[in-house]
């Protein structure tokens, strides 16, 4: 046998195995609670995230003018940064959520 000709046998026998391997049911393991609790806190961070972007963009810029002295005030109303305590929250919404039967 030609060494030409093991080295085609082999590319198309490792080939097929290839295609099987992409055909068969893939395992997938249960997460542990620290995993679903640390994904869920992650997906609270996001969320957190987003909402103050969203609420960032829409910021109000005003100007009045003071009755007293006649000066242009400027006023400008920005969200709160969301801190631990507004992620926490919005974690154990999504987790009693994911509790709920």
């Amino acid at each position: 046998m030609s060494k030409a000709f093991r080295e085609g046998i082999e590319r198309g026998a490792e080939q097929v195995a290839n295609q099987i391997k992409e055909t068969l049911p893939k395992v997938q393991f249960n997460k542990n609670g620290y995993e679903i609790r640390t994904q869920v806190l992650d997906m609270a961070k996001q969320f957190t995230e987003f909402e103050y972007a969203s609420k960032f963009n829409g910021f109000e810029v005003s100007a009045k003018r003071d009755e007293k002295t006649g000066e242009i005030v400027n006023k400008v109303e920005m969200p709160a940064v969301p801190g631990i305590d507004q992620v926490l929250e919005a974690a154990e919404k999504f987790y009693d959520f994911i509790n709920k039967k």
